[in-house]
């Protein structure tokens, strides 16, 4: 099914340098997605009764705090726990917002720790190294987790691990991970579960309650902006229990019931951490393109994507000099996302070439993922520190990553630049003081 007809923008024509019009190919929708059209004009319909949310009387205010509210009971039923008493709804900016404040929030004491893995995007990793003792799960040589690796540092650490915080879906090579696997080991051995959904909600249907209470994820955060609403927004969908025993991570208006000369007391969850003025655009948004995908189904938009993706891995397979990461052959577990690299030529170098010569837009370096994609490439954390040290940024990869609009023609047009550049003569820049990389 061609589902292009529901996205604002895609098919506008662009000029090239040359002064060629094209309509531009995105394969970077790992990056930010375009809109739906249904999104782009609740926007637009709601745009003339803007209003303060939880702030005034009138009915602007009325209106905008009852679609605010509303938009929370739709994101729920997206993660199927609309009905569960347990879990609500917090607004963020982004994923990485989330996943700062619940770095914040559930780890009290520096020497708690925190297991999360060597596959994660720095949003899933950096915040927590700034409040906890970190422990990471290794990657095997295709770049996979092994589950058992897991549990045996679960034992190990004799129940001081207090969270487990994974991805749901690399931004690498779009390996999924059994998440209500997971949960269960971290719930076995004590500590609680998190998921940067950011990469998986888009592709992938999510059941946080999973098929029993072992099962459960804990809290889960995403950005709109990679499903189809880059509206500014994004979500922590959690357990209320642990959120109403902390301090929120931002304080001011809104989050409090009462204020005092020396005391204070919190509204409960979600207001709690929601201070300041909220985004109103950004959470209709997000919940009308969460609505829409759940509308298509997701068996639709997993078989749509499939297609496309071993389309694409299988037709590179026999391009010369292009290399691949990750599995190629058993691609199940993974989403549309394609990391390659051409033997002798620099990844940005290929990445500028596709998009100012073809209109096809890639994403190149090393995708804020930067342990994992080293790791994938060979290359020592020595001679990484080194190449960014010196400024020379050698080692990195080129990404295209797929969307529910992506057709079978624009992977061809694709494909056929990636063959005429991998047998085209120009070679990659050399930088002799730092070796070469290991392909």
């Amino acid at each position: 099914m061609d589902y292009r007809n529901l996205f604002d923008g895609i098919d506008d024509k662009i000029k090239l340098s040359n002064g060629v019009l094209l309509t531009p190919i995105n394969f970077d929708n790992g990056a930010t997605t375009p809109p739906l059209k249904s999104v782009t004009q609740i926007i637009y319909d709601n745009i003339k009764n803007y209003g303060p949310i939880a702030r005034g009387v009138g009915f602007k205010g009325e209106y905008c705090t009852t679609m605010f509210n509303k938009a929370r009971d739709i994101i729920l039923d997206f993660f199927c726990v609309l009905d569960n008493d347990d879990y609500t709804v917090i607004y963020t900016k982004s994923d990485t917002e989330g996943l700062n404040a619940l770095a914040n929030v559930l780890i009290q004491d520096k020497d708690d720790m925190v297991l999360t893995t060597r596959m994660e995007h720095h949003a899933n990793d950096l915040p927590f190294r700034r409040v906890a003792k970190m422990v990471y799960v290794e990657v095997d040589v295709l770049g996979r987790i092994n589950i058992d690796d897991i549990e045996e540092e679960l034992i190990k650490a004799n129940g001081k691990i207090k969270v487990v915080t994974i991805t749901g879906a690399s931004n690498v090579t779009g390996y999924t991970t059994p998440i209500h696997d997971i949960a269960r080991l971290a719930h076995k051995y004590g500590a609680v579960i998190i998921v940067d959904g950011a990469q998986l909600i888009a592709h992938r249907e999510v059941n946080l309650a999973g098929n029993s209470k072992d099962e459960e994820i804990d809290f889960l955060t995403f950005s709109a902006h990679k499903a189809y609403a880059p509206f500014g927004s994004g979500a922590i969908v959690g357990k209320k229990d642990y959120l109403n025993e902390e301090d929120p991570f931002l304080s001011g208006g809104g989050c409090v019931a009462g204020v005092f000369d020396e005391r204070l007391i919190w509204t409960a969850v979600p207001e709690k951490y929601e201070a300041g003025t909220q985004n109103f655009f950004g959470a209709i948004a997000m919940a009308k393109a969460l609505s829409d995908l759940k509308n298509i189904g997701f068996q639709n938009i997993e078989m749509h994507e499939k297609l496309l993706k071993d389309y694409i891995i299988n037709s590179m397979k026999s391009i010369k000099n292009v290399i691949m990461y990750g599995d190629v052959d058993y691609t199940d577990d993974r989403i549309g996302v394609i990391p390659f690299n051409i033997k002798n030529r620099d990844y940005s170098e290929v990445s500028i070439k596709m998009a100012t010569e073809n209109a096809i837009s890639l994403r190149s370096g090393k995708f804020c993922a930067h342990t994992y994609v080293y790791r994938l490439l060979g290359v020592s954390d020595s001679d990484a520190y080194r190449d960014v040290i010196s400024g020379e940024y050698f080692y990195g990869m080129i990404r295209a990553s797929l969307g529910l609009y992506n057709t079978k023609d624009e992977a061809d047009i694709f494909l056929n630049e990636l063959d005429q550049i991998s047998n085209s003569r120009n070679s990659r820049r050399v930088r002799k003081h730092i070796g070469r990389i290991r392909f």
